[in-house]
């Protein structure tokens, strides 16, 4: 008996402990405190949602208060908003809190709560001369108001996306019929000259930035012309696909101010421009130059945190001035296909940041190539004349050439250099004045006689030695005076000018796509 009367004592307890009178708060006197004073909502693209960033309101005195009103200040405010989980006034009788107005928020001693923010708005909502959508989030009111403020940059842009058919159903691109005749698509369109919103689309200005969903074929004799600053953004799963017959070319140009080198590059980049995203891999897919396609031409191109950076198959491409990196997969692979390519820079892979399969015909001079990606597996270089299929068989190839001159192959792994041949098919490739990582003791390429070249340093080659990169893992492969590979290579193979423009006027020249310079203090 005596448990149980305990037992009822001290519920009695517990229940005048957790009753309390909600009602019993006192009004907010403008002395809360923020986790910041001014939210700064990264670029977004015009009526394209923007991620959902967090303010905490903070109440440090030893009452419970009642904030009679949070809001936003402009009444049709294209922000919205989430207090502790509420969303709100409902002002179009909807059921559903609008995000605009809360009221009589109560907030314990002690205590905070968590605003969650977002917009969707227009390039026509921002400020006409410097794109920037604002508003503020106040609490109370009168002499009591306080604020916080919103900014966001609204860029205007060029959609491109699959339009939906008279059926309901949504274009998709066409990529040929399978052995039994089927058709086989993808999510994506073809770009039209003629198209009744966007004019040309197989011509990319610099007036203001694209953005792709799915896949954009450039169609069978068709050339797509990207001019010098143009921004080219994908969303996830998208690409650009070259067909048969078609043709890219991107005419980006080196930047006359050095504060400012991308001015003039064209940039494809993913649509998600938060710096949280800045450099994630495998946000969007690829662009396939397809095989059939011709005189392809990619100058002073960025291409960042795609699955694969460029896929060329059988067919032929100049790339120079250009750089890839951040791919998931692949920066460039090629299959069996013909690429010369000067002033690359190619860097962080997940298995490899060139990767030439099935044979084909290659030159690379004064490329920088490297892979800092944290694994055990990826490579800078792999070069193969054949490839596995599905069903066990393989397809092979000659690899005609691939030509390696004034580059540097280097990596956070051992090893930097794959070699992979088949004997069935011709296997030719050609390294001279090359820095590469190579450190073979223990591997089974110890006794690879393929690698004698690297292990004698011969022709140029230097092994294993630092390039000292300036920041590699912020994908800045610059050298310095000091670096092992600073005039280390080679006039015949000279590209007259560096990546950047600069020229090379030392002699010999120094290897990779910078000419170098003294590192910023």
């Amino acid at each position: 008996m005596q448990k149980v009367t305990f037992l009822i004592f001290i519920g009695i307890l517990l229940a005048m402990s957790s009753c309390r009178d909600d009602f019993n708060t006192v009004p907010s006197n403008g002395n809360l405190s923020f986790s910041k004073d001014t939210i700064y909502l990264d670029t977004v693209f015009s009526n394209i949602g923007s991620s959902t960033y967090t303010l905490k309101v903070y109440n440090k005195s030893n009452k419970d208060i009642n904030i009679p009103k949070i809001q936003l200040a402009k009444a049709d405010s294209k922000y919205r908003l989430l207090v502790d989980g509420m969303t709100g006034a409902d002002a179009d009788n909807n059921g559903i809190g609008d995000g605009k107005i809360f009221n009589n928020v109560t907030l314990l001693a002690k205590d905070s709560l968590f605003i969650f923010v977002e917009t969707t708005a227009k390039s026509t909502d921002a400020n006409p001369s410097d794109f920037l959508y604002t508003d503020e989030i106040q609490f109370d009111s009168g002499t009591n108001l306080q604020k916080v403020n919103l900014v966001t940059l609204v860029q205007d842009a060029t959609f491109l996306y699959p339009k939906k058919l008279a059926d309901g159903s949504k274009e998709t691109l066409f990529l040929g019929l399978t052995e039994k005749n089927e058709e086989v698509r993808i999510n994506g369109f073809e770009l039209s000259e003629n198209d009744p919103v966007n004019g040309n689309e197989l011509h990319f200005t610099n007036e203001k930035p694209y953005v792709i969903y799915g896949y954009a074929g450039i169609p069978v004799g068709k050339t797509l012309v990207i001019d010098a600053g143009a921004r080219v953004h994908f969303h996830s799963e998208s690409g650009l696909i070259v067909q048969p017959e078609a043709t890219l070319n991107i005419n980006g140009s080196a930047s006359p101010n050095p504060l400012n080198p991308q001015e003039n590059e064209v940039i494809f980049e993913a649509d998600r421009l938060e710096p949280d995203f800045e450099d994630v891999p495998g946000q969007w897919g690829t662009i396939w130059i397809r095989e059939g396609s011709t005189n392809n031409q990619i100058n002073h191109l960025t291409l960042k945190n795609a699955t694969v950076g460029l896929l060329v198959e059988k067919s032929t491409l100049q790339i120079s001035n250009s750089q890839i990196y951040n791919t998931a997969n692949i920066g460039i692979l090629a299959r069996t296909a013909t690429i010369n390519g000067e002033n690359l820079v190619l860097n962080s892979a997940g298995q490899a940041s060139l990767a030439c399969s099935i044979g084909g015909t290659y030159t690379f001079k004064h490329s920088t190539i490297n892979n800092n990606w944290n694994s055990s597996k990826q490579v800078a270089v792999s070069l193969s004349n054949y490839e596995k299929n599905a069903d066990g068989s393989l397809s092979k190839s000659d690899l005609v050439q691939a030509n390696f001159y004034n580059c540097i192959i280097y990596g956070s792994n051992n090893v930097e250099l794959f070699l992979d041949k088949n004997a069935d098919v011709a296997f030719h490739s050609d390294f001279k004045y090359c820095l590469i990582k190579f450190n073979d003791s223990g591997t089974t390429l110890a006794t690879n006689t393929a690698y004698d070249f690297i292990r004698n340093q011969q022709d140029g080659n230097i092994k294993n030695e630092d390039p000292k990169f300036y920041k590699p893992n912020r994908n800045k492969l610059n050298i310095d005076p000091t670096s092992s590979a600073f005039q280390k290579g080679s006039s015949t193979y000279l590209v007259a000018t560096d990546i950047l423009g600069i020229s090379r006027s030392s002699n010999p020249p120094d290897l990779g796509a910078y000419q170098s310079a003294e590192f910023p203090k």
